[in-house]
């Protein structure tokens, strides 16, 4: 689409907000004279030519587009009439008919970007208003394509379950090589070997599984046909509870991403 709009970040100087307005930038969804951006403290030296504040109604007034970028405890503080524009949450629990109704507009996307935003490499899930346009669509998906990979979901229940699968970025898969790292150490592998070692296999993993787009499940099968030592380490991890830790520990973010919302 043409980068036409004009992007207001709100928390533009942290962490997310600046990994979303850089990406944004290196994609061309947006021009850096069309970007404002808003801070708490200590303008940052960030993004020549886009322009900075400490006050979040300036930068809504000179925006078609407002990213709420702050954490969910911080938002009932947040003082901003959108009136009749586009207001785009990343915040965690946070009901599309509470923005509204603080912000003063219909036209709402909830979305939930992750840790690889940084990078281009996020998935975010997003979900939109049954008052927002197509062309607001539009720019959702501009926006969040140049982060990574997008899908427009069915409901607020999908967002809050993917907050907890999707929006925890790395956090389960380097669980699971802390648990591999640590057993290569306690082997009597070098921490430094079990370190690479293990990073490594993650992150040929996920070259591998963007590369063949292939779901998981036949990854494993694959290996379990095989019937070598993968296999031996899949059947041991299953028979030990490996899957019903998994869907525990995802009911439990689940339920944390509700309560975010209500706290």
């Amino acid at each position: 689409m043409s980068a036409s709009f004009k992007l207001g970040i709100v928390g533009g100087a942290g962490w997310l907000g600046g990994a979303i307005a850089g990406a944004a930038l290196a994609a061309g969804a947006v021009r850096v004279e069309d970007l404002a951006l808003s801070y708490r403290s200590a303008r940052p030296d960030r993004f020549p030519g886009a322009f900075w504040t400490d006050d979040n109604q300036a930068l809504a007034d000179r925006s078609d587009v407002i990213m709420l970028s702050v954490r969910p405890q911080h938002w009932p503080s947040l003082e901003l009439d959108a009136k009749g524009k586009l207001v785009i949450s990343v915040m965690a629990g946070i009901r599309l008919a509470e923005i509204g109704e603080k912000h003063g507009t219909r036209r709402i996307v909830r979305t939930l970007p992750n840790a690889a935003a940084e990078v281009a490499k996020s998935y975010t899930p997003w979900i939109a208003s049954s008052d927002a346009t197509e062309d607001d669509r539009a720019i959702v998906r501009a926006i969040f394509e140049a982060c990574g990979v997008e899908d427009e979901v069915a409901t607020e229940r999908d967002i809050d379950y993917l907050t907890g699968l999707t929006g925890s970025g790395p956090a389960f898969p380097a669980l699971l090589a802390d648990a591999m790292m640590r057993d290569a150490i306690a082997f009597g592998l070098s921490p430094d070997v079990a370190r690479r070692a293990v990073n490594t296999v993650l992150a040929g993993t996920g070259w591998l599984l963007e590369l063949d787009d292939v779901s998981p499940a036949d990854t494993v099968e694959a290996f379990l046909d095989y019937r070598g030592t993968a296999a031996a380490g899949i059947e041991t991890m299953r028979e030990a509870g490996f899957n019903e830790a998994v869907a525990k520990g995802l009911a439990a973010a689940f339920l944390k991403s509700i309560a975010m919302g209500k706290a």
